[in-house]
């Protein structure tokens, strides 16, 4: 007679979070570790919260700057999901298959990481309600805020009920059903493409940042995007390869290595046509691409940045298309690590406060962010981190289970 408990969603839940408040010391340090950077972003928030905004190194020119930065990138982040469930849902590639549920987890710990720069870029929780239907003036469709709350929401929807859908079937054992998901499926990858190319739209719609006026700013977001991301996929793939018995195939770290290196090629060809338009015939309109890549009028705080990100990702792109260590991890992961912070940084910093400098008035200022700032961000990221292990670890049990 089988005495084990029946399974239904109660049981769902109970075993995921069971499963996740178990582990290794050195695993439970980490988990420890993210609490307290977590810790101190909510003292952070707090402070912010009390004294307002001037205690960032945000201004009346540069009125955005870390949060926004980190924000941007990450909807990157989330967008290149898309690079597994393509493959993975409409080619039926098995390879990807067995890994599409853990970029879809990637996703959703990104979302929720933008969605929290938003907040905190606010100023304070009360100002949100201004951008709830209903509540407050949401104006849609003609704010393209507006389609960005949408498109970033809808997307998180998205790909937290597919993966939790299939989890679920497979967790009682069962297969899931095409029919029920595939529709969410392709609607979730013209979504993809959707958040990313609308908020570039965001930047590009604004008349008086001429940095931002550029019709190849919504293609090389996508494309600095399906480098950046897949490139982090393979990272958080080779760790789960090393430190658990869910193994991946090589081939699966080939196919992502073809992915990053033709959107990261994409990527460098854009910003080098961008730099030719600017530089070959600068005009007024090219001062914001000077106080970059040169500095302007004393103020040159973002030029090593630029030129470091320029280098390391050009280098990255170069390792990952000769393959020197023929895929070896210890040459390629790397430099997925290095191609992952170069895009972050120009794509970041790079890409928003100079669309800001100079002012349309021509005032010229340095940003740096404050410790405020900085703690904020580190706990976010924490956040980020904590619910993307969460959502891994209970997607790799449950499948290594129903495999078996």
């Amino acid at each position: 007679m089988n005495t084990s408990p029946k399974k239904n969603f109660r049981t769902f839940i109970v075993d995921a979070i069971a499963w996740n408040l178990r582990g290794g010391i050195a695993f439970q340090l980490f988990r420890l570790l993210l609490l307290v950077f977590m810790g101190l972003g909510i003292y952070a928030y707090s402070y912010q919260a009390r004294y307002g905004l001037s205690v960032t190194g945000m201004n009346d020119i540069v009125s955005w700057g870390f949060y926004i930065s980190n924000f941007t990138f990450l909807v990157g982040v989330a967008a290149a999901a898309v690079m597994l469930i393509l493959p993975a849902y409409v080619f039926h590639d098995p390879d990807f298959h067995r890994v599409v549920i853990i970029g879809e987890g990637v996703a959703v710990g990104a979302l929720i990481m933008c969605l929290s720069f938003i907040m905190v870029d606010l100023g304070g929780p009360l100002q949100a309600w201004h951008l709830i239907p209903g509540i407050g003036i949401f104006n849609f469709p003609s704010s393209i805020l507006a389609w960005d709350v949408l498109v970033l929401n809808g997307y998180l929807l998205l790909n937290a009920l597919v993966p939790a859908y299939i989890l679920y079937c497979h967790y009682m054992g069962r297969k899931a059903d095409e029919r029920k998901y595939r529709p969410f499926v392709f609607l979730s990858i013209f979504w993809a493409f959707s958040i990313h190319m609308v908020t570039a739209f965001l930047y590009q719609g604004l008349p008086a940042r001429p940095f931002w006026n550029n019709p190849l700013l919504g293609p090389r977001f996508l494309a600095s995007a399906f480098a950046a991301g897949p490139a982090l996929i393979a990272l958080i793939l080779a760790a789960i390869h090393t430190f658990t018995s869910y193994k991946i195939d090589r081939s699966v770290f080939n196919k992502l290595r073809l992915i990053i290196v033709i959107s990261a090629i994409i990527n460098l060809i854009m910003l080098f046509s961008e730099i030719f338009k600017e530089f070959y015939f600068p005009t007024h309109h090219s001062s914001a691409a000077v106080y970059l890549f040169f500095g302007m009028d004393g103020h040159n705080s973002l030029v090593p940045w630029i030129w470091t990100s320029v280098c390391v990702n050009l280098a990255a792109t170069l390792v990952l298309a000769f393959n020197p260590g023929k895929n070896n991890p210890k040459v390629l992961l790397p430099a997925c690590v290095f191609l992952f912070v170069a895009i972050w940084m120009e794509k970041g910093i790079g890409l928003i406060v100079p669309g800001l400098i100079p002012s349309p008035l021509g005032e010229v200022v340095d940003y740096l962010p404050t410790w405020v700032e900085l703690f904020v961000t580190l706990g976010i990221f924490s956040l980020g981190i904590t619910v993307i292990t969460w959502l891994v670890r209970t997607a790799l049990i449950i499948e290594e289970r129903y495999e078996k």
